[in-house]
């Protein structure tokens, strides 16, 4: 998932905002995948250059 951060910035929020919101729009998506019947999801949301982000982002992050 990429682009969460940028767009509450655009946005005028708080990066960590943006974060939220796109860690409901993957619950959204899992829910509608498992009611569809899909049997697997692949999902990207954490680069080892996450780890490089400011300490109170990745602190978000890992509590989402």
């Amino acid at each position: 998932m990429d682009g969460n951060g940028r767009w509450a910035q655009k946005q005028g929020f708080l990066r960590t905002l943006g974060h939220r919101e796109g860690s409901e729009a993957v619950r959204r998506t899992v829910r509608s995948a498992r009611r569809l019947g899909v049997d697997a999801l692949t999902l990207y949301a954490f680069s080892e250059q996450n780890w490089d982000r400011p300490r109170f982002e990745v602190d978000a992050l890992m509590t989402l």
